[in-house]
């Protein structure tokens, strides 16, 4: 006999019923625990996969950029596709969109504020490249779909397999430009951090799997009705309080990396994330379904996120001295707050 908690996470109709049950702050707590069960969910995935890297060799920059990216990445890509899948177009796309803007503009913006953050530049110089290239490739197939296609603008599945064939080619070459770097091996410090063995590695990371896919998969339709009942579009809530929450693991990794005296780590993780929300999250949320890009995104969602990711990548090339500036950190945190005010004050983002 199927538990109840297993029918509501499998049968679309019965969780939507009994979200549209609920007061408000009974869907507010749902949300915050949803957010909970995602990072803690995601954390472990990582504490195995670092784990498993440890075991394999790989160096200590791959961790950042890829592994840990991935692990990161997997909230956003996991409520886009059920966001994909069950027709919210506007909260899939917002929120890959919405997570490239608050990794770079928040996550970064406060670490590069409050601590001296090493500019890496063989790494960073190709890495932030590609960084940019997928923001503006997705912005250039947004607007020629605009201008050549007939009706709304979509994001085809040919698109978002395109865009995943792009996110394999990436991995590889990030392998590449590591070794060709002499990378080296990962401190000592590191692994010290990580004494798990491959079998508890893989456990941490089915487990956290299955953490991330029970709390995304409450999350859509709980946001969805959160949404409706206050009157704000699913893509203005996507590109601020999902994709916060979604965003929540590169957080607490950057705290964490920060902390512990690896800042390469959380500048590598939000580098990584970008690329992975464009390539992986939008790419696999397409690939489940097209998903229609809203007029809005065109006009205000875009340009923030281009005007933030083109801003890293002159504050690349600006820093020869190895180290990012705190006002360049301020400048980032800045246009995310902008970016978010705009959307609830003057209802940009609707």
């Amino acid at each position: 006999m199927q538990s109840p908690l297993l029918a509501w996470l499998t049968n679309e109709e019965l969780l939507n019923q009994l979200m549209a049950g609920l007061p408000l702050w009974g869907l507010l707590l749902i949300m915050a625990a949803c957010v909970a069960v995602l990072s803690l969910g995601a954390n472990k995935m990582i504490d195995g996969a670092v784990s498993l890297a440890l075991h394999t060799g790989l160096p200590r920059m791959v961790i950042g950029a890829t592994i840990i990216s991935l692990g990161t990445t997997t909230p956003e890509a996991f409520v886009s596709v059920l966001a994909a899948w069950t027709g919210n177009s506007g909260l899939a796309l917002g929120n890959g969109v919405g997570s490239i803007i608050c990794d770079t503009g928040l996550i970064f913006g406060l670490m590069a504020v409050s601590r001296r953050v090493p500019v890496q530049r063989y790494i960073l110089g190709r890495t932030g490249w590609v960084q940019v290239g997928a923001a503006t490739l997705l912005v250039a197939i947004s607007v020629a779909a605009l201008f050549l296609g007939q009706g709304r603008p979509v994001l085809g599945r040919g698109v978002g397999a395109f865009l995943l064939v792009l996110l394999v080619l990436y991995l590889y070459m990030s392998y590449r430009w590591v070794r060709q770097s002499g990378g080296g091996r990962m401190g000592q410090d590191l692994a010290a951090e990580h004494h798990a063995g491959p079998l508890k590695s893989a456990v941490y990371i089915v487990l956290g799997l299955a953490g991330v896919l029970a709390g995304s998969r409450v999350l859509i339709p709980c946001a969805v009705e959160g949404a409706v009942r206050i009157g704000v579009p699913q893509d203005i809530i996507a590109a601020t309080l999902v994709a916060f929450g979604t965003s929540l693991p590169e957080l607490v990794t950057a705290i964490s990396a920060v902390k512990k005296g690896h800042p390469q780590i959380m500048v590598g993780n939000v580098v990584g994330a970008d690329v992975l929300n464009c390539l992986f999250v939008i790419g696999a949320a397409a690939a489940a379904r097209p998903l229609e890009v809203p007029p809005n995104f065109f006009f205000f969602h875009y340009p923030a996120m281009l005007l933030i990711l083109f801003s890293f990548r002159v504050f690349i090339s600006l820093d020869r001295d190895g180290w990012f500036r705190r006002w360049q950190g301020a400048w980032m945190l800045g246009v995310y707050l902008l970016y978010v005010v705009l959307q609830y004050t003057l209802g940009l983002g609707g």
